[in-house]
C-alpha cells in the first residue's frame, strides 16, 4: 500500500511543481487552484493512512492556504507561490526517500521556517519577516469529518471516489474508524488498494484532475470546479467507464520486448529456411504440405511482428514527464544568477524510449545550466536585448528519430576564444579544431571549461563531456551550432527505440556487420586506384571530395578487396569502404556487456541466424570528424 501511494503521490507532486509555476503567471486561475488543492488533499488523505505525520501536516497548512486563496482571503503572491513551492518540495524529497526505500520512520519532520513561510502567506503577506510567530502545531493525521463515506452494498465503508478508484482520504478515515457507520475490515482495504492502481494521465491538463477528488477533510471547503473523469468501473458502479490503464513493472516489459523479439527473428530464420525448401520439387501430398507451411508461417511472421510492435509501444513515453521537471530548475537558478529568464517548452507529447526518458534528466540539467550560467547575458540591455531571455526547450520527431533542442538567445560562443582556451589547458595541439564547427565542439572534451573560477553552478570542467557520453550511449549525436550576440544550440538526435534499428548488413575481412541506416546516405562502387590527399585516399563524389575509410581498417581488421563505398550521411560525408553490401534489415540488438570492442556497440542475429556486429553509431561519427581535416585541405 505505501509502495501504491508513494507512486501516485509521486505524479501528484511533479505536477503540482509544474501548475504552481503556471500559477505565477496566471494568479487569478482558479481551475489551477482548484487543481492544487485537491492535489496536497489527495496526498494529505494518504499521507495519513499510511502514517506520514510530516506529509500530512506540509499539505495540511498548504492545503489551508489554497483554500484560502481560491476563496480570495489570501492574495496570490510571489511569498505565497514560493511557499508552496517549498511545501511541494518537502513532500516530493520525502516521497523519494520513500522511494529509494527509507524506512517511513526515519523520515524528518517539518522544518519549522517552512511552517512559518506557509502560515505568512495564509495570513496574506507579501515578504517573509523576521520573527513571524509559530503557527499551531498541526496534528498528525486531521480530524474526521461526521460523514464522509458512503455506504457500500456490504454495509461497510466505501473507499472508492466517484470514478471507481481509490480515495486515499476516505481509505484513511474508514480505517482509523472516524468515519461512516463502520471502519472497513483489513480484507476490505487490502482488496481495495489492490483494486486502486492506476496511472497517471499523460496530458497535462488532465495530470492532476485524473485522480480521484478526495472528500472534504474537518475544514469545510467549497467544491472543485470540476469533477475529475472517470477511469474504472466497478461491481458496484456499472455507469463508470472501464479501466483504462494500470502499473506494470518495467522489468517485466523488457522481458516482454526480448521474446518478441526472438519470435521476430525465429520467423524470420524460418521464412528463410522455407525459401530454399521451395526450391526443391515437391508433389501431391508433400506439395500440399508445403502450401499449408507457407500459409502458417507468413501468419506466424505477422503475428510475431505485431507482437514486437505492440510491446515496443509499451515503452514509448511522452518526454514531458521529463520536461515537466525543468521550469522551476530554471526558475530557481535565474533567481540566484540574478537574471530574467523564460523557458519556453513546446512539443512535450514526443514519445521515445523511456529509457532515454530516464536517461536525459542529467544532460538536460547541465545544458540548461551552461545557457543559464554561461550563454544568458547579466546586462542584457547592453547588448540592445530585452530584460527578459529566452530558453526554448522542444522535442519533434524526425523520421526514426527524435530531436531534442535547447535554444538560448544569449551571447553565443566565440569559436577563437574556445581554441585558446583548450590550447591552454593543454586538450589540443596548436593546429587542431581550426574549423568554426570543430572550435565550438571543444566544449565536450573533458576537463574542458571558459570560468576562470568554479563556482556552485559551474566551471569545474565536468558536464558537457557527460553529457556527450549519456546521449552516445544511446546511439544519440549531439551538436552545437553558435553566432555570437544571437545565441546558441544545442541539437541531439536520439532513436525512437533502442532495442530495434533499421540497419545496413554488410561485409568486410569475412565478418558480417550492421550499420545504422540513420548515417547512410547511398551505395558507390569504388576504384582500385585513389586520388590522395595528405597520403589519404579521396574519391570525387557528386563532385564533392570525399575522404574513404576502409572499414576493416578502421575496426582492426585484415583489409581485403573493398570495391563498395557507402556515403556517410552526416554534418561532413565521408565513404566507408566495405567488401559487399548484403541487404537491409531491422535488428534487435543486445548490448555488448561483458567485454569492450573497439567499434562495436552491440550483436544481432541476421535472418539466417549469424551473427552480426553492430557498428556503434557514435563510433561512426567519430570517423566523420576526423575525416573534415582531410575535407577541409581539398
Amino acid at each position: 500500500m505505501l509502495k501504491d501511494f508513494v507512486v501516485e503521490a509521486l505524479d501528484l507532486a511533479t505536477n503540482v511543481e509544474e501548475h504552481l509555476l503556471t500559477l505565477e503567471r496566471h494568479p487569478d486561475d482558479l481551475e489551477i487552484l482548484n487543481a492544487v488543492f485537491r492535489a496536497f488533499h489527495t496526498i494529505k488523505g494518504g499521507a495519513g493512512f499510511v502514517n506520514l505525520p510530516a506529509m500530512v501536516s506540509a499539505c495540511h497548512l498548504t492545503e489551508n492556504l489554497f483554500d484560502a486563496l481560491r476563496n480570495g482571503k489570501a492574495p496570490v503572491t510571489p511569498l505565497a507561490i514560493e511557499a508552496a513551492l517549498q511545501a511541494s518540495g518537502f513532500v516530493a524529497d520525502q516521497l523519494n526517500e520513500l522511494s529509494n526505500g527509507a524506512d517511513p520512520a526515519s523520515l524528518a519532520s517539518m522544518p519549522q521556517d517552512l511552517e512559518d513561510i506557509l502560515t505568512q502567506a495564509i495570513e496574506g503577506k507579501d515578504a517573509p519577516v523576521a520573527a513571524a510567530p509559530a503557527a499551531a502545531p498541526v496534528a498528525a493525521a486531521p480530524a474526521a469529518p461526521a460523514a464522509v463515506s458512503t455506504p457500500s452494498a456490504n454495509g461497510g465503508a466505501s473507499v472508492l471516489g466517484a470514478d471507481g478508484s481509490l480515495d486515499w482520504n476516505a481509505l484513511y478515515q474508514a480505517v482509523s474508524g472516524g468515519a461512516g457507520d463502520a471502519p472497513a475490515s483489513a480484507a476490505a482495504t487490502a482488496a481495495a488498494v489492490a483494486d486502486a492502481s492506476a496511472d497517471a494521465a499523460p496530458e497535462e491538463s488532465a495530470a492532476v484532475s485524473s485522480h480521484p477528488k478526495s472528500l472534504p477533510s474537518a475544514t469545510p471547503k467549497p467544491a472543485a470546479a470540476a469533477a475529475p473523469p472517470a477511469r474504472r468501473a466497478t461491481d458496484n458502479q456499472p455507469g463508470n467507464a472501464k479501466e483504462e490503464s494500470i502499473r506494470i513493472d518495467a522489468g517485466k516489459l523488457d522481458a516482454l520486448l526480448e521474446v518478441a523479439g526472438e519470435s521476430v527473428q525465429a520467423a524470420n530464420q524460418a521464412a528463410v529456411l522455407l525459401e530454399k525448401l521451395q526450391q526443391f520439387k515437391f508433389e501431391g501430398t508433400a506439395a500440399s504440405l508445403m502450401s499449408t507451411l507457407a500459409e502458417t508461417l507468413g501468419r506466424a511472421s505477422r503475428y510475431s511482428s505485431e507482437l514486437q510492435r505492440a510491446t515496443l509501444s509499451t515503452r514509448m513515453q511522452p518526454v514531458g514527464r521529463l520536461f515537466q521537471k525543468f521550469p522551476r530548475l530554471v526558475r530557481e537558478l535565474a533567481k540566484d544568477l540574478g537574471k530574467d529568464v523564460d523557458l519556453a517548452i513546446s512539443g512535450a507529447e514526443t514519445e521515445v524510449d523511456r529509457v532515454v526518458v530516464d536517461s536525459l534528466y542529467d544532460p538536460l540539467v547541465h545544458m540548461l545550466r551552461n545557457s543559464l550560467d554561461h550563454g544568458i547575458e547579466t546586462d542584457r540591455a547592453a547588448a540592445g536585448k530585452p530584460n527578459k531571455a529566452t530558453i526554448s526547450l522542444k522535442a519533434w520527431q524526425e523520421a526514426s528519430s527524435v530531436m531534442i533542442e535547447i535554444f538560448d538567445d544569449g551571447k553565443g560562443m566565440d569559436p577563437d576564444f574556445l581554441r585558446k582556451k583548450a590550447i591552454g589547458k593543454g586538450l589540443i595541439g596548436e593546429h587542431e579544431a581550426q574549423s568554426h564547427d570543430e572550435a565550438l565542439q571543444l566544449v565536450f572534451l573533458p576537463g574542458f571549461s571558459t570560468k576562470e573560477v568554479a563556482s556552485s553552478v559551474s566551471g569545474r570542467g565536468v558536464g558537457m563531456d557527460v553529457v556527450k557520453t549519456a546521449v552516445e550511449k544511446h546511439r544519440g549525436t549531439i551538436r552545437i551550432d553558435s553566432t555570437l550576440g544571437v545565441g546558441t544550440r544545442f541539437s541531439i538526435r536520439l532513436p525512437i527505440e533502442l532495442s530495434i534499428i533499421p540497419t545496413m548488413l554488410v561485409r568486410t575481412a569475412g565478418a558480417a556487420l550492421a550499420l545504422p541506416m540513420a548515417v547512410v546516405e547511398r551505395v558507390v562502387e569504388l576504384p582500385a586506384d585513389f586520388d590522395e590527399v595528405g597520403g589519404a585516399p579521396v574519391l570525387r563524389d557528386q563532385g564533392r571530395p570525399l575522404p574513404v575509410h576502409s572499414l576493416a581498417g578502421v575496426l582492426g581488421y585484415e583489409p581485403g578487396s573493398e570495391r563498395v563505398g557507402i556515403v556517410m550521411a552526416v554534418p561532413h560525408p565521408y565513404i566507408l569502404g566495405v567488401e559487399a553490401v548484403e541487404g537491409t534489415a531491422d535488428l534487435v540488438i543486445k548490448p555488448l556487456t561483458a567485454i569492450q570492442t573497439n567499434g562495436i556497440t552491440g550483436t544481432a542475429r541476421s535472418a539466417e541466424g549469424e551473427l552480426v556486429l553492430v557498428v556503434g553509431l557514435s563510433f561512426l561519427l567519430e570517423g566523420c570528424r576526423s575525416s573534415a581535416k582531410a575535407v577541409a585541405q581539398v
